[in-house]
């Protein structure tokens, strides 16, 4: 039967030279965390890496941090399973929006503002240009708790690599991922994480480039001329329907706009060296996102190539609500890839996962302690630098925990990074890129883009929760539509923003004319 054929093909005993390859990177990325932390002597160093990151670790610090597991196996399983190929569009937004329209509008003038406020998070921006405190408090809550989320979600992308390619225990994995980056995080902070993303974002482009050639040749593809073939069949281009255009649109617009507004994406820039170097880093984060991004999702839109839907009823079966997670992992194991690239492979989704994971752990923690709990503390009594250091690393440790218990959730990935791209996003999208672009956004509009999107956002996870106890129907739909919601909160805030900052703005004018008279 094909379904158990399937099924049976995965989790196979690996070769010496796939553990030897996976070995050799776990050993170099201990090395960089103990030997980065040598130099790592101040709160700037572990958070922005005292601002001296030039083009290369900064753009690909950025793009290891944007493309994770979550990409590469639950985006690309589920448009590949959805979409076929009309899931690259995802990689091509990303590729254009996500990244090259990001750097030439986001890097320089973000940069510059961190440089001359000495800005080492977004909240602390959020405050100094609106002058609220209280917003800034609301940002640092926001942030540490919607990217539980979002690091769970690449828990769980590691947790269908481990049980499908290594056949071992995913729980097992995820404790092993854990423990990594918290050696990682704890060692050498923002430059160990930064050097760390320059190995593996050299590792992720290589790999996909081999990984794209090797799918392609599999047997269950054809080669080009199989690719042509299934191209101009009903399963590789699908006629969609409305709806269907409505969901991967929304997926394109949230996973390539949504980088606008979260905080470890856009602190990426606060630690760039000079103009010069955020200028060439456009260049060499487009093409890493276009080889990534895109061979990703290309990988993904073949799922229709080696499976049938025989075959995906079955994944289906065993799998549960998070079968689709598992599909590119099926396909790797099915394509007869050499052991040493399998390694590399592995090494590859390894190495993007923990690049993301270190960095939303880095700024959800660093958010909580420099900015949450130094901002409340009481008292005049002046505290260690050092201290505050050591709370970063600690609370950088217990966000890695806590995201490793949410991931033990019955919840699929894309699920999990709309809740959390959706919230965060969606509420500061908004008043960051009109801080920069439009001089007259004041407060008024900055809490009105902030209370929109959050609100908007909120819905579909608020659903998932309500389904938790047993609510269904048109309950469990809403708590599926994650993408369209987080598109809307984007979309939403950033006109409410911009309308209440203009109407407020032309008051305050008004206001004061008379006076000038």
């Amino acid at each position: 039967m094909p379904t158990e054929s399937a099924l049976e093909s995965a989790a196979q005993p690996q070769s010496p030279a796939f553990w030897l390859t996976i070995g050799i990177y776990v050993l170099v990325l201990i090395c960089i965390a103990v030997f980065t932390g040598r130099s790592t002597k101040s709160i700037k160093d572990l958070t922005v890496g005292g601002r001296n990151a030039g083009a290369w670790l900064s753009a690909l610090s950025y793009g290891t941090a944007y493309f994770s597991a979550v990409m590469f196996i639950g985006y690309a399983g589920s448009t590949g399973y959805g979409f076929g190929l009309w899931g690259v569009l995802a990689g091509i937004g990303n590729t254009i929006f996500g990244s090259l329209v990001a750097w030439l509008l986001l890097a320089k003038r973000s940069r510059q503002l961190a440089h001359d406020y000495d800005l080492h998070t977004m909240p602390e921006f959020l405050e100094k240009r609106y002058g609220s405190r209280a917003l800034k408090l609301f940002a640092c809550i926001i942030t540490f708790v919607f990217f539980v989320p979002y690091s769970a979600s690449v828990y769980k992308g590691l947790g269908s690599i481990a049980s499908v390619l290594l056949g071992i225990d995913d729980t097992l994995f995820m404790v092993i991922i854990a423990v990594l980056a918290a050696i990682l995080l704890f060692f050498g902070g923002y430059l160990a994480q930064a050097r760390a993303d320059f190995v593996q974002g050299i590792i992720m482009m290589g790999g996909i480039a081999l990984l794209i050639v090797f799918v392609i040749r599999a047997d269950k593809v054809g080669g080009v001329e199989g690719l042509l073939a299934y191209a101009k069949s009903a399963q590789g281009l699908p006629k969609l329907a409305g709806k269907q255009w409505g969901a991967l649109l929304s997926l394109v617009f949230m996973t390539s706009f949504g980088t606008w507004g979260l905080p470890h994406m856009l602190q990426k820039f606060f630690g760039i060296k000079t103009e010069s170097q955020a200028k060439r880093g456009i260049v060499i984060s487009t093409f890493f996102a276009l080889l990534v991004a895109g061979g990703g999702y290309f990988i993904g839109s073949l799922c229709h190539a080696f499976y049938s839907a025989a075959d995906l009823e079955g994944f289906q079966g065993k799998y549960g609500a998070s079968f689709k997670d598992y599909i590119v992992p099926h396909m790797l194991a099915d394509a007869h890839i050499p052991a040493v690239l399998l390694g590399i492979v592995m090494v590859l989704l390894v190495a993007a996962s923990v690049s993301t994971l270190c960095s939303v752990t880095l700024t959800a923690s660093s958010t909580l302690v420099l900015d949450f709990f130094k901002t409340v503390r009481k008292g005049n009594t002046e505290v260690n630098p050092k201290r505050w250091q050591l709370g970063v690393q600690l609370a950088c440790v217990v966000f890695v925990i806590v995201s490793y218990v949410v991931a033990n959730t019955d919840t699929p990935i894309l699920d999990l990074m709309s809740y959390s791209w959706g919230i965060i996003s969606g509420s500061f999208l908004a008043p960051y890129l009109m801080a920069l672009y439009y001089k007259k956004t004041g407060k008024a509009g900055a809490w009105a883009g902030v209370g929109t999107g959050f609100a908007i956002a909120f819905v579909p996870l608020f659903c998932k929760i309500l389904t938790e106890f047993g609510a269904a129907g048109k309950v469990a739909e809403i708590a599926g539509q994650g993408t369209q919601y987080a598109t809307i909160a984007m979309l939403a805030s950033t006109l409410v923003c911009f309308a209440v900052s203009a109407v407020v703005g032309r008051a305050k004018a008004q206001q004061a004319q008379p006076a000038a008279e």
